[in-house]
């Protein structure tokens, strides 16, 4: 078993980049998926950013 991991593992800088491309997917997908759903809810998009809004303001450096 150990072996079937070690050969799908590709070395380092590929895998590297592999991750950082998938992740970069990802981050576009669920940016897309948030501005969808703001879309369909506003009045739930605007509390949502209200609170949010409301953590930063009380958030402590």
């Amino acid at each position: 078993m150990a072996g079937a991991a070690e050969s799908t593992r590709e070395t380092g800088s590929e895998s590297d980049s592999a991750r950082r491309r998938r992740r970069a997917q990802f981050l576009r997908e669920l940016t897309e998926a948030r501005e969808l759903r703001d879309r369909v809810q506003p009045r739930r998009a605007k509390a949502a950013r209200l609170r949010h809004a409301m953590r930063m303001r009380t958030f402590r450096w």
